[in-house]
């Protein structure tokens, strides 16, 4: 899997999910540290977390509520818990997701 992730975080274990990342168990919490090949795009859906990211390289393309907006390298962003978005990464990109019970 790609990414720009330090060999200790490369050592834990797989998301098993829509796209690729290692997962963090934490309690009522999961830390997703993921990566997006360029041309990925992960249609609209929901999900009953409350999800914060921060791109720490690259960007998101992310639509929520019928807004559009883009979100750079040190910028976070928040998907609320039942709202339907989806995204869209033009370009490779790393993130680290952390979604909250």
């Amino acid at each position: 899997m790609p990414g720009q992730y330090p060999n200790k975080i490369k050592q834990l274990p797989l998301f098993d999910g829509r796209f690729d990342a290692y997962q963090l168990e934490a309690k009522d919490s999961t830390v997703l540290f993921a990566s997006y090949p360029a041309g990925t795009s992960i249609p609209p859906h929901s999900h009953a977390t409350d999800n914060h990211g921060v791109i720490t390289r690259g960007e998101l393309i992310l639509t929520m509520k019928g807004e559009t907006t883009r979100v750079g390298v040190g910028q976070w962003y928040h998907v609320p818990a039942n709202v339907e978005h989806s995204a869209v990464f033009e370009v490779e990109t790393d993130e680290v997701e952390f979604w909250f019970v």
